[in-house]
């Protein structure tokens, strides 16, 4: 069973679209029948992922993986059909095994056009994102990557709002790009090694760390970088996410940024980290800057959104400027509060679009200036949008309050000043100040978020139209209820979550490190002391 268990987590969700499919075509077929079938299924993929928790504590440690599968697929290219876990990519595929079934029973009445079409879209694109985290093949990992952007340009173009195409097509061209250059970086790996096994190339690479030229790892790099930067999305290569975000459904919103941008930064912490060390380690001083960048720059846009979907989806490109910034900190705390950060954003903003989502539902608007003293006819709604947007800022005791403390921890602890150079000057970055900087991000999160909560929750209902909305049902409440406890758990006790990661994320340290005495930061080091 433990041999199979990734391939059964990829095919279930898969089965259940083929089934929704099937039972399109029968007589007595109905709408709510598609709900049920992708609900049943998605929920049987999240209670069969439970079993990854079986995997030893020291998970990843000596770079191994768990629940490995790897059997001849292409033969006469070297492909294999390899799939793997370890403590980066355990609770990746948990939080999308999670976001699944919670975007499909926010959907229960949402969607009310081509529902058999949906519905298999969704569980469609569960299976590609499984598979992109669980891959350990070049080649099978760009095919699930690719594969999960075709449901998501259909959810967004089909069941998306008044410029649902533009937002379509811009996402598709965006990342299609990234991917087409991430392609060619995968097809030169293969000529170098003869092989698209990820465990293979690793191996020839620590047996023999020259055996890539410079120059093929720098341009080999960026083409992985550049993909992987525009999935996050990296400032200034966002520009997607807010009309894809808005435009979305609630569950494409959900899916979008729970899982779909955490394959950037699991991309580069899997591949850009582990196969081009000397690489990263020279381009941090320009990530660390756009990542700072983004923390400033999303927090201060999203401050003057009109639109509350759009202020929650700017707020996404801040969050994920401080999952970058940890992760090229290159110390143990910075790179696992990273990853920590990955799954608080996706608990946290998931739950903040479901709730903008249920508002759309009852008001058909998402203006701010249409709100206003929503807190007296809909008291449970008030509560529960507070308590999220209070995780989403970093309360202490709650999830995201962790993440950003030991991403601002590990960046302070760094000791390397950034180098770079502009022309022909040396300029060095100190990374106190980086973290100062980046903790700006904190104070203006709590300025949009709670400015945003007093004119959509409290003072007087200045909309008649607002006076008699209904508060939560019950689907609603349970549907967030698991998000609201994990916010909890994961803020009041992050431990079972980073003792499983924290070999994994040493592993990929240990490459990045292991040649920092001639890398960029040395030199700056040693001018700092």
């Amino acid at each position: 069973m433990q041999q199979y268990l990734l391939t059964i987590l990829i095919l279930l969700p898969a089965v259940g679209a083929l089934a929704v499919g099937l039972h399109g075509s029968a007589p007595y077929a109905r709408a709510q029948h598609y709900r049920w079938i992708a609900l049943g299924f998605s929920a049987l993929t999240f209670a069969v992922s439970l079993l990854l928790l079986g995997a030893p504590v020291g998970l990843g440690a000596g770079g191994t993986f768990h629940f490995v599968q790897d059997l001849p697929w292409v033969e006469s290219v070297g492909a294999h059909y390899h799939l793997g876990v370890d403590g980066i990519s355990l609770w990746l595929v948990l939080l999308t095994t999670l976001l699944v079934p919670v975007s499909i029973l926010s959907s229960w009445t949402a969607i009310e056009k081509r529902e058999l079409a949906f519905y298999a879209s969704m569980l469609v694109m569960e299976s590609a994102m499984i598979g992109v985290f669980v891959s350990l093949d070049l080649l099978l990992f760009y095919l699930f990557f690719e594969a999960s952007l075709v449901p998501m340009f259909f959810l967004i173009g089909v069941w998306g709002g008044d410029r649902k195409l533009y937002a379509a097509i811009k996402f598709f061209i965006y990342t299609a790009v990234g991917s087409l250059l991430m392609l060619a970086g995968i097809i030169a790996l293969w000529y170098a090694f003869g092989t698209f096994d990820y465990a293979q190339i690793l191996a020839a690479l620590q047996a023999d760390p020259h055996r890539l030229t410079a120059e093929w790892a720098f341009w080999l790099f960026l083409a992985f970088a550049f993909a992987f930067s525009i999935k996050i999305p990296l400032f200034p290569l966002h520009t997607w996410l807010p009309d894809a975000h808005t435009e979305a459904p609630t569950a494409g919103s959900v899916i979008l940024a729970g899982v779909l941008l955490k394959m950037g930064t699991y991309g580069l912490l899997r591949f850009n980290f582990a196969l081009f060390p000397e690489q990263a380690r020279n381009f941090a001083p320009l990530f660390v800057v756009l990542a700072v960048i983004g923390i400033i720059y999303g927090a201060l846009v999203a401050m003057v959104q009109p639109d509350v979907k759009r202020l929650v989806a700017y707020s996404s490109v801040s969050h994920m400027g401080f999952v970058v910034l940890g992760m090229f900190s290159f110390t143990e705390w910075g790179m696992q509060g990273a990853l920590y950060q990955m799954l608080n954003h996706g608990v946290s903003t998931g739950a903040l679009f479901l709730l903008v989502g249920m508002i759309y539902e009852r008001r058909h608007t998402r203006q701010i200036a249409d709100f206003g003293g929503l807190s007296k006819p809909m008291p449970l709604f008030a509560t529960l949008f507070v308590f999220t947007a209070l995780s989403s800022v970093g309360l202490p005791l709650l999830n995201g309050f962790v993440g950003e403390f030991l991403i601002m921890f590990g960046t302070w602890n760094t000791g390397f000043v950034y180098l770079f150079w502009v022309g022909e000057r040396a300029f060095h970055l100190n990374t106190w100040v980086v973290t100062m900087l980046a903790a700006t991000g904190v104070i203006w999160a709590a300025v949009y978020m709670l400015w945003m909560l007093q004119r959509v929750l409290f003072g007087r209902v200045t909309n008649e139209k607002n006076r008699r909305l209904a508060d939560l049902n019950w689907r609603e409440i349970g549907l967030l209820l698991p998000l609201l406890a994990l916010m909890v758990f994961m803020g009041a006790y992050p431990r079972p979550f980073l003792e499983r990661s924290r070999a994994s994320i040493e592993q990929v340290r240990a490459r990045v490190v292991a040649g920092e005495t001639q890398g960029v930061f040395s030199a700056a080091a040693q001018e700092s002391k």
